[in-house]
């Protein structure tokens, strides 16, 4: 939603626009070989912001390049660039919060736990066009 010029409100990017940023965050988890990345539209949900993307990675080094990857598409790309990022130090849960978009990248295990996708699951998920979406890599059972 968007606020008249005039105010003194910051205006807010439009509908299309988070999708763009959507679109392409999801591209670039993708190139990093992400899993299961999923966007859910939870603005009708929440007031304060229009998409959440839930996406992982196997170890904390593959989730900061994850992250890495992300605030360069979408500055490179866009010209946007993350209010904040939080969880950088120790990555297992890192979020990444665009105002209208907040992005969260977990290790595997970390996103099982707190199963953000059963938390949010009122919230259709969002288009993400042509990017490629990995599925999750089996973690093999140690022999006895």
């Amino acid at each position: 939603m968007t606020t008249s010029p005039s105010s003194t409100e910051p205006t807010r990017a439009t509908d299309l626009e988070a999708l763009a940023l959507v679109r392409v965050a999801a591209q670039a988890a993708s190139e990093k070989l992400a899993e299961e990345t999923v966007a859910l539209e939870v603005g009708e949900l929440l007031s304060v912001v229009e998409y959440f993307i839930v996406t992982s990675g196997r170890n904390a080094r593959q989730v900061a390049s994850i992250v890495e990857i992300i605030e360069e598409a979408t500055k490179r790309e866009l010209g946007r660039g993350p209010i904040r990022i939080e969880g950088l130090r120790e990555p297992s849960w890192v979020l990444m919060d665009y105002g209208d978009v907040v992005i969260h990248v977990f290790v595997n295990e970390t996103r099982d736990f707190y199963d953000l996708e059963h938390l949010w699951s009122g919230a259709p998920r969002a288009d993400l066009g042509d990017v490629e979406v990995h599925p999750r890599t089996p973690v093999p059972i140690p022999a006895d």
